[in-house]
C-alpha cells in the first residue's frame, strides 16, 4: 500500500502522546478519588468494577484517530485493471545457432510454435510487430492486429548466419516507439509497449550494442522481456569446404540477456525446452491482459474510522450512561 500525501501519516506520532494523556488522566482520577476515601474500603461498597470495558471506549477512539490520519494521508492499493491497447513487438533470433537440437525438435521450431502462443493470448486490440535478427536485422511485420500476418511470417523464419543482438533490439525498439493512428482518425499518439527477446546466443555482429539498446529502452520506459533459449552444451553441426564436420558450441548469452531485462524493468527467463519456453510466453501473455493501476482507498479508511468512533461512543453510553472522556 502506498500514500498520495504520506507527509500526513507524520500524524501519527500523536497517537502515544495521546495514549500518555489518557495514562496521566486515568491516574489523576485514582488519586482524586484516594484522597477523599479510603480506597480499602471500596470493595465493601462497589461490588463490581468496569475492568477492561473502562477503557475500551478510549481504545477504540484511538484507533479512529489513526484510520481518520491514514484517510487523509490518501492511501492507494494496486488492483489488475484491463489493458486497453499496447504494443508488442518479438524480437527473435534467427542466426545459424538456431539450429541445434538440444531443445527438440531444434531451437527455431521450439521458438516459431511458442511464439504462436503468444500471439493467441494477447488480446485482440494489442499490436503485434515481429523484427527478426541473424547478420542483420529486419522488421517482418510491422505492429498489428492481423494475427494471421504474425503466424505467417512466424512459419517463415529460418536460421542462418550470426548473431546481431543490438541491432536486432534497436529495430525492435523503433518499431515499438511507432505512433498509431488515434481512435477518431484526427492524428497518432504512442501506445504503451513492451519488447519481447528470444536468442541463443551472443552478440557478434552488427553496429549497436545490446546492452546500449537496454538503455535506450528503459529511457522510453519500455520493458524487455529477454528468454535464454537452449542448454550450455548445445552444439550446431556444420561441415566446412573440405568436407570436414565441425561441432560448434552455441551456448546462449544468459548474463547478457539478465541484464537487458534488469536495466528496463523487465523479465529473464530460461527455456531449456519447448515446454519451457510454451510457459515462458503463456506468462508474459497472461500478464499483458492487464496493467497494475494504484485506486484510492481513503473511503474505506474513513468509513472505519466512522464506526469506530460510533462503536466507542454507544459503548460507553451503554456501560457508563455516557460518552467517553
Amino acid at each position: 500500500m502506498t500514500f498520495r500525501e504520506p507527509a500526513v501519516l507524520l500524524g501519527l506520532a500523536l497517537l502515544p502522546v495521546a495514549m500518555l494523556a489518557y495514562a496521566a488522566i486515568q491516574a489523576r482520577r485514582r488519586r482524586e478519588a484516594a484522597a477523599f476515601g479510603n480506597p480499602a474500603l471500596l470493595p465493601n461498597i462497589v461490588t463490581a468494577r468496569p475492568g477492561w470495558r473502562r477503557h475500551a471506549p478510549a481504545a477504540l477512539i484511538l484507533l479512529a484517530l489513526a484510520a481518520l490520519i491514514l484517510a487523509v494521508a490518501r492511501p492507494q492499493r494496486s488492483v489488475a485493471a484491463p489493458q486497453r491497447a499496447a504494443t508488442v513487438v518479438l524480437v527473435n533470433d534467427v542466426s545459424g545457432s538456431m539450429r541445434a537440437d538440444d531443445v527438440e525438435p531444434d531451437r527455431l521450431t521450439a521458438a516459431v510454435e511458442s511464439a504462436k502462443v503468444l500471439v493467441d493470448k494477447t488480446p485482440d486490440n494489442f499490436r503485434l510487430g515481429l523484427v527478426t535478427f541473424s547478420d542483420y536485422a529486419q522488421q517482418i511485420v510491422s505492429p498489428t492486429t492481423d494475427r494471421g500476418a504474425v503466424n505467417g511470417a512466424l512459419e517463415r523464419m529460418n536460421a542462418d548466419g550470426g548473431t546481431a543482438m543490438g541491432d536486432g533490439l534497436a529495430r525492435g525498439l523503433q518499431s515499438a516507439q511507432t505512433p498509431v493512428p488515434t481512435q477518431d482518425g484526427k492524428g497518432t499518439r504512442k501506445l504503451p509497449a513492451i519488447i519481447v527477446l528470444l536468442s541463443d546466443g551472443k552478440n557478434t555482429l552488427g553496429g549497436s550494442d545490446p546492452l546500449d539498446i537496454a538503455q535506450q529502452a528503459k529511457a522510453a520506459h519500455i520493458p524487455i522481456y529477454a528468454i535464454a533459449l537452449g542448454t550450455q552444451s548445445g552444439e550446431v553441426v556444420q561441415q566446412d569446404p573440405f568436407g570436414f564436420v565441425q561441432r560448434i558450441p552455441v551456448p546462449p548469452d544468459k548474463e547478457t540477456l539478465r541484464q537487458i531485462a534488469r536495466t528496463t524493468g523487465g523479465r529473464f527467463f530460461e527455456a531449456v525446452s519447448a515446454k519451457d519456453a510454451e510457459q515462458i510466453y503463456n506468462r508474459i501473455g497472461t500478464r499483458l491482459t492487464s496493467r497494475p493501476e494504484k485506486r484510492e482507498v481513503t473511503v474505506a479508511f474513513a468509513g472505519g474510522a466512522f464506526v469506530l468512533l460510533v462503536a466507542g461512543g454507544a459503548l460507553s453510553l451503554v456501560w457508563f450512561g455516557r460518552l467517553p472522556s
